[in-house]
């Protein structure tokens, strides 16, 4: 592999013979999807040159926007006879690089496909199209009652098929689940343009469990066209708790006694200092400015049962030495209270001019050990570290702040993230937790998972994009062709097993 127009990340090489026949491939693709659905020229590509990881860029071959899934399977039929690869693209809020383009690759942009096609209340299931935005299917159905559980920070943006790539959670991930403990069918197109349905309004599906492997495939399997979800009846009662704390330790205790105590709140966020200044100066919701972390604890259920638990919390956090405690007494001022949560990045955004975003995951007893090697990091790599995160699953949101325009200090914040994700594997967590791979953590995979684990990994790519056409660089450190995967050992001359019948 080798680069492409990025800095520091090595991508495929991109195949001279395809970008040779490009009008070619541009006037196929406008014979398939006619009027404004394709785009050839430099500048009008520039805004798909890159996703939320935006550090780094490169422009497609070709921009494709299909409206229908016939386009779909057409766009992909001839990619895979003409050997084109194809990286698909939701709404391009993605921070892990996934949806980066390559200079020999149609970009496949889904947003044309934003109608929601049924919503069915006896089933409580919602069906679109995956450019509905997740927040347009809480909206769709908020009339009733009723909503969408995974809620991204980037919800009134990002897309369900985006969800679905990357299996994104939310501030309610913990009680409610992400999008893979959510997402009940899909309809695929596969490489070949062949069009399958995994999944529907039933609860599980016979067979294999292709929906489990699709949620969170970053695009490599095949383009989502089609959602399935379900949706829950809004609770009787939902309170908010700000607690804040002297330390990012003490926060960090609280949120696993919180759960060693057996209580599942709605939400549980955490902020550090320099992440509430931050969102306080943007949003101006009342956050305490005098401690070091805060939490958003949200507990919902009967109004019996939620007063009972914020006593218990409480309790919970006075013997932490909390320094301020407060609960929401009406729906409005919980919504203050999640108000700068959700605008976390923008706000750090006002404070420092680049930032990458983190996204590790940890068991929660290991909360104050890596918050305190983060700020030791911190002081190593010479950055600043603003700290937003779900706390009650353990996933991970360090910003690092630094300044793109001066020589070294993408790099360094690079390292710093390398770092704190390789501290997250060394405490017994993941790489990821909703942002998926992409780019970004692509070559740290070999700290968490060994050869042979990868291999088997590409094994399945490979079961359904043989010549890994489908968003090609991403996830896999390294790009194997499917039949170096498949090539068996000889030694010596001899067949391992020798007498196993062979076809």
């Amino acid at each position: 592999m080798s680069g492409n127009a990025t800095s520091g990340i090595v991508m495929p090489e991109p195949n001279a013979d395809v970008i040779a026949r490009r009008a070619e491939i541009v006037a196929a693709m406008r014979a398939i999807v006619p009027g404004e659905g394709v785009i050839d020229a430099v500048n009008e590509m520039r805004p798909f040159e890159t996703d939320g990881l935006t550090a780094y860029k490169q422009l497609p071959l070709a921009v494709v926007l299909p409206s229908t899934t016939e386009q779909v399977s057409r766009i992909l039929a001839y990619c895979h006879r003409n050997g084109i690869r194809v990286v698909p693209r939701g709404a391009g809020t993605g921070l892990s690089g996934g949806a980066l383009p390559l200079a020999d690759a149609i970009l496949l942009g889904m947003g044309k496909f934003n109608r929601i096609l049924d919503i069915d209340f006896d089933n409580r299931t919602v069906t679109a199209q995956p450019g509905v935005t997740n927040l347009g299917i809480t909206t769709a159905v908020a009339h009733a009652g009723f909503y969408y559980a995974p809620d991204p920070s980037s919800q009134i943006a990002c897309t369900i098929g985006g969800n679905v790539a990357e299996n994104s959670g939310g501030v309610h991930c913990l009680k409610y689940g992400l999008t893979t403990n959510n997402v009940m069918g899909v309809e695929l197109v596969l490489i070949t343009g062949e069009v399958m349905r995994i999944g529907g309004k039933h609860l599980d599906s016979g067979g294999l469990d292709l929906l489990g492997i699709l949620v969170g495939s970053e695009g490599l399997l095949g383009v989502v066209t089609e959602v399935t979800v379900r949706i829950l009846k809004k609770p009787e009662t939902a309170r908010a708790v700000l607690v804040g704390f002297p330390s990012s330790e003490a926060a960090g205790e609280c949120v696993a006694r919180i759960i060693g105590a057996g209580i599942i709140p709605g939400g549980m966020e955490m902020m550090d200092r320099l992440a509430i200044h931050a969102a306080e100066a943007f949003v101006k919701v009342g956050y305490p400015l005098d401690v070091e972390a805060l939490l958003i604890v949200e507990l919902d259920g009967p109004e019996a049962e939620v007063h009972h638990l914020i006593e218990r919390v409480a309790q919970i956090a006075s013997e932490l030495g909390c320094i301020t405690l407060r609960a929401s007494n009406s729906e409005e001022e919980r919504a203050a209270f999640w108000a700068g949560r959700k605008a976390a990045f923008p706000a750090v955004g006002r404070i420092s001019p680049d930032y990458l975003c983190m996204d590790g995951t940890i068991p929660r007893k290991a909360l104050p050990l890596v918050l305190a090697r983060m700020e030791e990091l911190a002081r190593q790599h010479g950055l600043q570290c603003a700290n937003v995160f779900h706390a009650g699953d353990g996933n991970l949101h360090p910003l690092i702040l630094y300044d793109a325009s001066k020589p070294g200090e993408l790099e360094a914040a690079e390292r710093f993230g390398a770092d704190i994700l390789l501290l997250c594997v060394e405490v017994g967590g993941v790489l990821t937790g909703e942002h998926g791979v992409g780019i970004e953590k692509r070559d740290l995979m070999p700290s968490m998972f060994d050869e042979t684990d990868l291999a088997h990994q590409q094994r399945l790519k490979c079961a359904f994009d043989p010549d890994s056409l489908l968003n090609p660089g991403k996830v896999f450190p390294q790009l194997h062709r499917c039949a170096e995967l498949g090539r068996m050992h000889v030694s010596r001359g001899q067949l391992p097993f020798p007498n196993i019948p062979r076809f």
